[in-house]
């Protein structure tokens, strides 16, 4: 019996360039040649959701990685150059943030370091709750047209913040590019001093160093690969101020998401607006013929209750009553909605992004502890100012929607009476009443809204204006056309007179020329300039410790995708110790080379290099013909660390038997307990002198798989989740295993569940295709027909005996 079990196989439409493992649960993502993201899940293999390519985003994904916590997926794009954070459960794009260079590897790591400071952190991190009211949910999209977030976005965002404990996405790209996002939002470090395209990441989960493999290229077009190891001891030896100060600003990032969206579902109220006023109002204005202005025969008709002919048959032909009873109701509702969105998220998302800036702004002053970190407390208070700013804005906005709502409300009703009398209909007494102030609203609705001065005409060039609000909400640097009028406000007058008001730093700007988009966006390039400045101090803290050029790298196929090339990185937790496993197919092609590193750069690590020679006999001959038995030399495809002490490899026949091509397991205890010592001579690349370098034979024992009918090339893997996927050399041909299924048997651990699993596995295997459920209704826990495969081999044991 294969030491694997195989659980899905299938070929895929498009080739694959990137595919990872989730932490948490049996989801593998993959991206393919066309832009497209998949998620599957282990069961045969079937899809769970698909996210096209985006125009807002783009069509070329370069790099993958997982949130420690399996929830939040992270992938680059080339061509836009922009990272994504998409959540896994709904395939919902979260948050997009662009970058200086094409990222070619991203790595995302969870800190594993405890302290007390830390521990205290993390049961005091919520008290933001009791001061603050929790965020509304954002409503349903207005439009269901091109926008990329979809309903009830505000609880997907706020998953954005996930756990406490910190975790980092290490970002590389050209030409030495590699930035340090916390939490997968805020940069925390922006690093120089890297040569070469990074390759492959990883982040020491104690935070002490950085391991880079890039890609050198000399004047000769030669490429060689080095391993380079970054001291970040800043961050490890600040861990407790980092985690506050990354935290607060993952607070702020995740309210500037929020209002983003807060002002887009504003945006479309509006739109909505201006297509009721085109589809009714407009065109009536369009369609009258006469010399008088629509203005002057509306007003003839508000003084002496008499209109013209023609403005009486558009009235009762074009609009009717009933039109216009429902074009007021409409407008009204859509005018309530945007001063809903502006009290309750803009305002309540001000003043959490207030309240965090201020907890801020007290870190920056205790300079002991965070003065390092590059926390300044100018600009923190130039971000204060420019929220509070935001703020008066906002409420300036109310006002004018206020006046504005007043002003329709008046028009309308005065107007459905005068065509209720149009028609002899009878008139409620309730509507018959009107004010002086009524009749003051009327005309001032009237100048506004039907005034044919060039400077009032609407983005479209329609003689019915209704900018009064819009123009708040139009994403441009130009002046307001209708600023607030301000004459005769005492408060701002007093201010203007007072010598010491005057240039107060306790009193907020207003802008009262700007719109809230001019605002908005001046309040975030403040914010991120005032969250650069960190990135830049921890950036150069770090120093590299150590450089070592390894082999001269071999031409890569264009159809290769790089992400998928060796070397691989493993962290390994326990040993606080960095692992490389490489190949050096032009030196020795039938040696793996495993290079390990202290995460501590200081700290001595013996027998730092070995290689493990690729000869075993894969023949399962009896004893009797052990003679017989032949040694097969392998090379390496590819290779990946199953845990901290496995490796999975694909393995390639001689090339007598090319086609063979092999999964195995193999460990690693012998070859670490090597006392040989190898002396790395410092001017010498590592396959210029590798015969020096201590050799091991293959240990594979029962735990290997012949690949019949398949060109394996690749291999993914989660040690944890104790899976596999083993990718084809065309990138399209996928097997996915579950591995250590036999120890498995023998525990008998899911015994309990062979019903429920077989059910689950039979239901999978029934249906394949694009289904939009959710990540754990397609069962994101493994082992669906472990204890099923146990009831069936004993009873075939029992057949035999």
């Amino acid at each position: 019996m294969p030491a694997f079990r195989q659980v899905g196989e299938k070929q895929l439409p498009n080739p694959v360039l990137c595919m990872a493992w989730s932490p948490k649960r049996d989801l593998i993502a993959l991206a393919n040649t066309t832009g497209e993201l998949l998620l599957h899940r282990l069961a045969s293999f079937q899809r769970v959701w698909s996210l096209p390519p985006s125009e807002h985003t783009g069509k070329e994904i370069t790099a993958l990685a997982w949130r420690p916590d399996g929830k939040i997926l992270a992938f680059s794009l080339g061509d836009t150059k922009q990272v994504v954070l998409c959540g896994v459960e709904k395939a919902e794009i979260l948050h997009v943030f662009p970058m200086q260079s094409s990222v070619t590897c991203m790595h995302w790591m969870e800190v594993t370091e405890e302290s007390s400071a830390l521990s205290s952190f993390y049961n005091s991190e919520d008290e933001s709750k009791l001061f603050l009211p929790k965020l509304p949910t954002l409503p349903k999209s207005y439009s269901t047209t091109s926008k990329i977030f979809s309903e009830e976005k505000s609880d997907e965002i706020l998953n954005l913040m996930g756990e406490v404990r910190l975790n980092v996405l290490v970002l590389g790209g050209d030409s030495g590019f590699v930035e340090l996002y916390a939490y997968g939002m805020y940069k925390i470090a922006t690093l120089s001093g890297v040569s070469g395209t990074c390759r492959s990441l990883s982040l020491s989960s104690d935070l002490k160093s950085l391991s880079v493999i890039t890609e050198v290229r000399s004047a000769d077009s030669n490429s060689q690969i080095c391993y380079i190891q970054l001291d970040t001891r800043l961050l490890s030896d600040c861990l407790p101020e980092v985690t506050r100060m990354a935290r607060k600003f993952t607070h702020i990032s995740t309210l500037l998401q929020y209002l983003h969206l807060s002002l887009t579902c504003m945006c479309e109220a509006w739109e909505d607006i201006l297509m009721q006023m085109d589809l009714r109002l407009t065109k009536f204005v369009q369609e009258k013929n006469t010399s008088t202005q629509v203005q002057d025969e509306f007003l003839e008709l508000l003084l002496w209750g008499q209109s013209s002919p023609e403005l009486q048959a558009l009235l009762m032909n074009q609009l009717t009553v009933k039109g216009l009873k429902k074009l007021g109701q409409s407008i009204e509702s859509s005018y309530s909605s945007i001063q809903k969105l502006v009290i309750s998220h803009l305002q309540s998302g001000s003043e959490a992004l207030l309240y965090h800036l201020s907890e801020v702004k007290g870190m920056s002053l205790w300079k002991q502890k965070f003065e390092p970190l590059g926390l300044d407390s100018a600009a923190i208070e130039g971000a204060i100012t420019a929220v509070g700013s935001f703020s008066l804005k906002a409420n300036e906005l109310l006002q004018v929607i206020d006046k504005s709502m007043k002003n329709f409300k008046a028009f309308f009703r005065w107007l459905y009476v005068a065509m209720l009398r149009m028609c002899e209909e009878h008139v409620p007494p309730e509507l018959n009443k009107m004010t002086q102030k009524d009749i003051a609203f009327v005309a001032d609705f009237l100048s506004e809204h039907f005034s044919e001065n060039e400077e009032l005409f609407d983005r479209k060039g329609k003689y019915f204006n209704v900018e009064r609000v819009g123009q708040y909400l139009k994403d441009e640097d130009e002046d307001l056309v209708s600023p607030p009028n301000t004459k005769g406000n005492q408060w701002l007058r007093f201010l203007q007179e007072s010598t010491h008001l005057k240039e107060s730093p306790l009193l907020f700007p207003s802008f009262p020329q700007k719109s809230l988009h001019f605002v908005k966006r001046m309040m975030e390039s403040v914010i991120e300039q005032c969250l650069q400045k960190p990135a830049e101090v921890i950036g150069k803290s770090v120093k590299q410790a150590v450089f070592l050029p390894l082999y001269t790298g071999p031409e890569s196929s264009e159809s290769t995708p790089r992400l998928f090339e060796l070397p691989s990185l493993w962290n390994d937790k326990k040993a606080k110790m960095h692992h490389v496993v490489f190949c050096m197919p032009e030196v020795s092609p039938c040696k793996l080379y495993l290079l390990r590193r202290g995460t501590d750069p200081n700290r001595h690590i013996p027998n730092s290099v070995m290689s493990i020679h690729l000869r075993h006999h894969l023949d399962n001959a009896d004893e009797d013909n052990a003679a017989a038995q032949t040694n097969y030399l392998h090379s390496c495809l590819d290779a990946r660390f199953y845990d901290d002490e496995m490796l999975t490899v694909v393995l390639q026949g001689s090339e007598e038997d090319n086609r063979r091509r092999v999964l195995a397991q193999l460990p690693l205890a012998s070859a670490l307990s090597c006392e040989t010592e190898f002396s790395w001579e410092p001017n010498l690349r590592l396959d210029q002198q590798s015969s020096a370098i201590p050799s091991h034979g293959l240990v594979l024992g029962n735990q290997w798989r012949e690949l019949e009918n398949m060109k394996a090339q690749f291999v993914a893997v989660n040690g944890i989740r104790k899976v596999a996927c083993v990718l084809s050399a065309n990138l399209r041909h996928i097997r996915v295993f579950e591995m250590d299924v036999e120890d498995e048997d023998d525990e008998g651990a899911e015994s309990q569940n062979a019903s429920a699993d077989r059910d689950g596995l039979d239901t999978t295997m029934t249906s394949d295709g694009p289904e939009e459920e959710s990540v754990e209704a397609k069962g994101g826990e493994r082992g669906g027909g472990d204890a099923f495969r146990k009831t069936e081999e004993q009873l075939e044991s029992e057949e035999a005996l």
